[in-house]
């Protein structure tokens, strides 16, 4: 045996039916493994065929060809680098897709989803974008979640085999919203990293190492949540009414503090790039007349004009 297990024809099974994972990274080997351990026949591709010789020697079988692997399942899982590469394995075998399921899990942009969701209708695939809200080693835990967007249909018909991978959280029909979501989850999670990491920074400068620092600081990124709820029933909901009271906190106040953070870093030496930026956004507002709202009033220079 080479470690490659033929492909075979996956019986019928209601209960589990076959699922087709194409792309071998570390989500893609997690979810195959996930969907094994369920019970799920799971045929597998990927463009360096090594990459399945370890789920291949738990139970998944190794199609041949990407069109073979299509041809396999229903239900068809992507995890790949980004849509294009969807292109790139697909479009020699696009005869296999009609009335398969296409699930992308890759990450792109929303207007690229929504350009491969048309695709997908084109070739009489159904199609759902999903965005993957944990690191590989969770995926199929109970801490687990996937946006999706599509066809709610499309969800509902695959949903007991896609809620394996985690809880399903249905965002619209827009094939766009799931990578927006993904991207929005994800520049609050890439800020937050480069906020610790300019604040370890600063307090390095005095003699603090990282390793008193940092407890400290992720101590404090727990109370944002609570500090933002603050007042709010539903946080955001103030937002929506263009309602941005300050009588909390003004964009004056938290102004001024952006400015000290700026001082501070340009003493020490530090880049400034997330520093300015920050102070921009309240300098911005205050420029606009709105140094007596709140902070959230930010949101205005943010926003693409209308």
């Amino acid at each position: 045996m080479n470690g490659h297990q033929h492909l075979t024809t996956h019986p019928t099974n209601r209960e589990n039916p076959p699922v087709t994972v194409i792309g071998l990274g570390p989500m893609g080997q997690a979810m195959t493994r996930t969907l094994l351990a369920a019970g799920h026949p799971v045929t597998v591709w990927n463009r360096t065929a090594g990459r399945a010789d370890d789920v291949v020697g738990e139970g998944a079988a190794l199609a041949a060809t990407p069109a073979e692997a299509v041809a396999a399942s229903d239900l068809v899982i992507l995890s790949l680098t980004d849509y294009r590469a969807m292109y790139d394995i697909l479009d020699g075998g696009t005869a296999s897709l009609a009335g398969r399921t296409l699930v992308n899990l890759s990450s792109d942009t929303p207007d690229r989803t929504r350009e491969a969701a048309a695709w997908a209708a084109r070739h009489e695939a159904g199609f759902l974008t999903g965005g993957v809200m944990v690191p590989a080693p969770m995926v199929g835990t109970e801490s687990a979640h996937v946006y999706y967007s599509g066809h709610a249909q499309v969800l509902e018909n695959h949903r007991a085999t896609l809620t394996l991978l985690g809880t399903p959280r249905y965002l619209g029909e827009d094939p766009g919203l799931a990578q927006m979501m993904y991207q929005a989850q994800l520049a609050v999670f890439l800020g937050t990293l480069s906020a610790l990491m300019h604040a370890t920074a600063m307090l390095g400068s005095a003699g603090m190492k990282a390793g008193r620092a940092l407890p400290e600081l992720l101590t404090f990124t727990d109370t944002i949540g609570p500090i933002v709820r603050a007042g709010e029933d539903v946080p955001g909901a103030a937002l929506d009414a263009g309602q941005h009271p300050g009588d909390l906190s003004t964009v004056t106040m938290m102004g001024a503090t952006a400015d000290h953070i700026v001082e501070t870093s340009t003493s020490l030496g530090l880049d400034l790039t997330l520093p300015l930026a920050v102070q921009g956004h309240y300098r911005n507002a205050i420029e606009n007349g709105h140094g007596g709202d709140n902070w959230t009033r930010i949101i205005d220079g943010i926003r693409a004009p209308r």
